[in-house]
């Protein structure tokens, strides 16, 4: 019969204290983050699990918290819900998820009175289709951490990245490439589309510090950000008078529809047309060219909200809500860098290297 792990056993492993291990354990503050990583690496390991049930019963709780996202096939959910789940499992919880499809009704029901009847101490949640007024009428007494663009009233946290100067140093990467003809694809100019009107901002703020004019037919609207949305606006900009010579794609599943209505088109990546994602899923570091995008620290998005949710649980007086910045960086990849030129090909390089080196003229569609 195999022994049961103890909180000993972890300290071992992590090379810290018993009482390091427990303050991480039970979601203390005064833990390093290094450390914090490391003892949950040593958690998952020897598969330690906390002896929570008694002590969740004895304080009226199920152990378990809810995570709200709108999409399940959305890959960037798909990996931030892996961190939160780690992160959760550390602490002895449980994780309840739940799709709402931007169905404002459902999301309303998760936080108003009445939500604790679904077994659950607090929430994380993304909303998409309530607005930031609609929040205000949640459950005072349920614990919640916003994730996305829904700024905190001061009675929840809210983690997320800066998107508009995320947005604003993709496009001036776009920018120092040369390119004067930007496109942004993903707009959404509707009371619940915060998120993509900070990307656009962002857009627009690199023009203005570089003194250059926004484009507005460049500017397209999509009602998400997927892959066939990214196609179909792409099509619309290769079909105008003057296309664009690069575009910012508000997440790296438009990127990647972008890219396959290009290469359907005859055109180069990045030669002719460069692009940039957002969201660093997985996939765009495998696609056909790897994807240039800005990158969430996901890994900080995810233990950052699963902290904050805990201690809210475990507070006899709620601690007073808080905006949280977690960081993010531009990863560079083929899609605007282009491809290395082969060490006996440099001839190449006109045409695999530098995005400035001479383009084929495109045909212009009237």
């Amino acid at each position: 019969m195999r022994r049961e792990v103890t909180l000993r056993d972890v300290a071992a492993l992590a090379g810290v204290s018993s009482r390091t291990v427990s303050n991480v354990v039970n979601g203390y503050a005064n833990v390093t983050e290094r450390t914090r990583q490391r003892v949950e690496r040593a958690v998952q390991e020897l598969g330690y699990r906390p002896n929570v049930l008694a002590r969740n019963l004895a304080r009226g709780r199920s152990g378990q918290i809810a995570v709200v996202v709108p999409y399940l096939d959305t890959p960037y959910f798909a990996e931030l819900l892996q961190g939160i789940i780690r992160a959760a499992r550390v602490q002895g919880y449980n994780v309840l998820i739940d799709q709402t499809n931007g169905d404002p009704d459902h999301e309303r029901m998760l936080i108003t009175r009445g939500s604790r009847e679904l077994l659950f101490d607090g929430v994380i949640f993304s909303p998409l289709g309530l607005s930031q007024e609609a929040l205000a009428d949640r459950d005072p007494e349920l614990p919640l951490v916003i994730l996305g663009e829904r700024v905190s009233d001061g009675s929840f946290d809210h983690v997320g990245i800066d998107d508009v100067a995320a947005s604003r140093q993709a496009t001036e990467h776009l920018l120092d490439l040369g390119r004067r003809r930007v496109a942004a694809i993903g707009d959404q100019p509707y009371p619940t589309g915060e998120a993509a009107q900070l990307r656009t901002r962002g857009f627009r703020d690199a023009h203005e510090r570089r003194g250059l004019p926004v484009h507005e037919e460049l500017v397209i609207p999509t009602p998400r950000f997927n892959r066939a949305d990214g196609a179909g606006a792409t099509a619309h900009l290769l079909d105008l008078h003057d296309p664009p010579d690069a575009v910012f794609c508000y997440s790296d599943l438009v990127a990647l529809g972008a890219i396959r209505t290009l290469v359907s088109r005859g055109l180069r990546v990045p030669e002719d047309v460069a692009v940039i994602g957002y969201d660093d899923i997985e996939d765009g570091a495998y696609s056909n060219p790897t994807i240039t995008t800005i990158s969430p620290d996901k890994d900080m998005i995810a233990s950052t909200a699963v902290e904050r949710l805990l201690l809210r649980i475990s507070s006899r007086t709620p601690p007073p809500g808080l905006e949280l910045r977690a960081p993010h960086k531009l990863v560079v990849r083929e899609s605007t860098a282009g491809r290395a030129a082969p060490a006996s090909g440099r001839r190449a390089s006109a045409r695999a290297g530098s995005p400035m080196a001479s383009r084929p003229s495109r045909t212009r569609r009237d």
